[in-house]
């Protein structure tokens, strides 16, 4: 399938600050299972945009304005086509060994309550394929889906202890139990593509574990779910923090307001 993604992201502030600095991920890298036909990213300000990769193989940008700015504009337009491989991801880059990716973070750090899940769950199975399925159908049921519950970055604890969240909370407790039950596990930040739903609040987020004999597999506890030809990768990393689409600050006395604009379509709609 041909994906087409239009995402704006516009930051207002009350007060022209002296300068502001983001960190994209923005661009998506190919694999075997999605091709890049073409992906631009531009801004309404004069900004120095430099490219580079970051430590987990992301690509990445570096966007500095110089003040003073009241408004900066990043748009992102792009053309994927995407493969379905039942979720399997092989032909990325991978910049370190599987074993690196059961390490716990301030957002993935197991207290008992997550340990206890996981073990109830599917401790006592011995496929690590197995394990993560289990895990992943188990999440589901657990959390609730909450649009309301928006903070980025929530820690795995707090999500699983409230019982709802977003994409990023379900992918950090999956990240948390999985890494417990000794399966590395790493968190993939991207798009969804959702028929009739061009127009959508934000990206998504998943989990890839890595399992014996196939590689690193996609698992999407939010919609308990392996990847398909709809899901549009764009970065991975220990958590949220490594793989955020646009992290940044600014410098000065203000407020600041951002506003999301994202289209996702097949080619085909957007031609008719």
């Amino acid at each position: 399938m041909r994906i087409r993604i239009t995402h704006e992201t516009i930051y207002r502030y009350s007060e022209p600050v002296k300068s502001a600095i983001q960190l994209l991920r923005l661009t998506p890298r190919g694999h075997a299972g999605q091709a890049v036909l073409a992906w631009a990213i531009d801004t309404d300000c004069n900004a120095r945009l430099i490219r580079r990769e970051d430590w987990d193989g992301n690509i990445a940008h570096s966007l500095f304005v110089a003040g003073p700015v009241e408004q900066i504009s990043l748009r992102v337009e792009g053309e994927i086509e995407v493969t379905d491989t039942s979720g399997v991801i092989r032909g990325g880059v991978e910049r370190f060994p599987e074993i690196f990716y059961l390490r716990e973070t301030p957002l993935t750090t197991a207290d008992a309550p997550i340990r206890d899940f996981a073990m109830a769950a599917a401790g006592s199975l011995v496929s690590p394929l197995d394990q993560a399925h289990t895990l992943m159908e188990a999440i589901h049921g657990r959390l609730r889906f909450d649009m309301e519950a928006t903070h980025a970055a929530t820690t795995a604890s707090n999500s699983f202890t409230a019982g709802h969240g977003v994409c990023q909370d379900f992918t950090h407790v999956f990240l948390t139990a999985a890494r417990h039950l000794r399966i590395p596990a790493r968190y993939v930040s991207g798009y969804l593509h959702k028929p009739g739903e061009a127009v959508q609040d934000a990206g998504h987020a998943w989990a890839e574990a890595a399992i014996p004999g196939l590689g690193w597999v996609s698992f999407d506890a939010a919609n308990n779910v392996s990847t398909t030809e709809n899901y549009v990768r764009l970065a991975t990393g220990l958590d949220y923090l490594d793989a955020a689409p646009v992290r940044g600050s600014y410098y000065g006395v203000s407020r600041e307001a951002l506003d999301v604009r994202l289209r996702i379509e097949s080619a085909r709609q957007a031609q008719a």
